[in-house]
């Protein structure tokens, strides 16, 4: 019997405000990890994102975190990106207000003097991005030394975006008899040392990683010349819907935004360049059906938090199989299906089907047919993935997990779950 969020220890209250906005039934990641944290135990926590990890280490939070003097967080969530750390807030926002606690997020590419307001009457519960967090610090708007719960969350992407000297220095501020959480797609390598340094007897969770357990998508590869590119996007996006499409350059963000807004897409673009503001509008228009496709850099491979995505499109072919892997995760969430398209050009052909080998895949690149986007596709072999099951004790099955999954009663809908290099900017 699948258990509920009264059986993990939830207090009612929080039950009732989850129940309000239609999570009544926990996820695997959930299941694993409440009542260990709930019980003060250091989480090690392995799941790909979408699988919601918010409310895994957001309950135990809110359950247990004691009331903030102003300046003094009790509660620290360290996140990669500013779009993440948002999200997060907002989803803490939930449920964090019935049991009287006030939540913060700060993060660069805004103003400091929001922030330090929020900071000067009391934050509970601070969600931050490294960059900016240390830059208050030396501004002396906040102090770490009360801060007794820790999460770091979605530590392999801190590690691969160079933030890790940076979330040291900052754990090394908490005090020293925290609980410390920490989230990733893979524990090893840099994560690991972090675990070693940080964690003190953690307990490991681990849901199914990235492949096909994990990203019920499936993938085309389809040969494309440079001039018929955008065309062809335009057709896949008027096809499959809801659609992220990736480019290498900001340049090349915005000049495909305006050529697909020409031919009658409602389209926005997201990039580093943008401000936090235009970026904001772009994710909220999305996540609301108001913008049909997001045409957007890397930065929101790591960034873009919103479920119900159909397609993605890699319009530039992805630095790696890592990378191809970050890119895609943006569909298929929560055990949603989905579609990838990568447009490869006849030069890029052989480099894409290497690519394809290290996926699991087959390596063919076929021609345009947009007719096949309603039918079968490649799926990724989940053994052979960079980061795929293969390389983890997966604690929670597949079947688990799809016993587990039914969670929300709000119409088919789902609820976005709570994304730069340097995440001051």
């Amino acid at each position: 019997m699948t258990p509920t969020f009264a059986d993990l220890g939830t207090p009612r209250e929080v039950v009732a405000a989850l129940a309000a906005i239609g999570v009544t039934e926990p996820l695997p990641i959930q299941v694993a990890a409440i009542p260990d944290a709930l019980a003060g135990r250091d989480i090690c926590g392995s799941a790909p994102t979408g699988s919601g990890k918010t409310l895994a280490f957001g309950i135990p939070l809110v359950t247990k975190v004691e009331r903030a003097r102003p300046g003094r967080p009790r509660a620290l969530v360290l996140a990669p990106t500013r779009e993440l750390a948002e999200q997060i807030r907002n989803e803490l926002d939930v449920i964090a207000p019935v049991c009287g606690l006030h939540t913060a997020a700060v993060y660069g590419g805004v103003g400091y003097e929001a922030q330090r307001r929020a900071l000067r009457r009391g934050v509970d519960v601070l969600v931050a991005c490294p960059g900016r967090l240390a830059d208050l610090i030396e501004q002396g708007s906040v102090r770490l030394d009360e801060v007794d719960r820790v999460v770091v969350d979605e530590a392999d992407r801190m590690a691969d975006m160079g933030f890790l000297p940076e979330v040291r220095r900052l754990l090394d501020m908490t005090a020293p008899d925290r609980q410390t959480m920490l989230f990733s797609a893979t524990l090893d390598g840099p994560v690991a040392a972090l675990t070693r340094r940080y964690q003190s007897d953690p307990v490991r969770h681990e849901v199914a990683g990235i492949g096909e357990d994990a990203i019920d998508a499936r993938h085309f590869f389809w040969q494309v010349g440079a001039h018929d590119r955008i065309e062809h996007t335009a057709g896949i996006v008027a096809a499959a819907g809801s659609t992220i499409i990736f480019c290498r350059t900001r340049h090349g963000v915005d000049r495909l935004a305006r050529h697909l807004e020409q031919r009658g897409l409602s389209v926005a673009p997201i990039h580093g360049g943008r401000s936090q503001v235009q970026r904001d509008r772009a994710l909220s228009g999305f996540a609301g059906g108001r913008v049909r496709a997001l045409v957007a850099t890397d930065v929101a491979a790591r960034g873009i938090h919103v479920d119900g995505v159909a397609c993605v499109v890699h319009f530039d072919p992805p630095t790696d199989a890592r990378d191809y892997m970050h890119r895609s995760g943006r569909t298929a969430r929560a055990g949603a299906s989905g579609v990838v398209v990568s447009l490869v050009s006849p030069d890029q052909a052989h480099e894409s089907r290497r690519m394809q080998g290290r996926l699991g895949l087959t390596g063919v690149v076929d021609p345009v047919d947009l007719a096949r986007l309603a039918a079968g596709g490649e799926r990724i072999d989940s053994a052979r993935a960079p980061g795929g099951a293969a390389h983890h004790r997966t604690l929670i099955t597949p079947q688990d997990a799809r016993r587990f999954g039914g969670r929300r009663s709000n119409g088919g809908r789902r609820r976005p779950v709570g994304g730069r290099s340097r995440a001051r900017r």
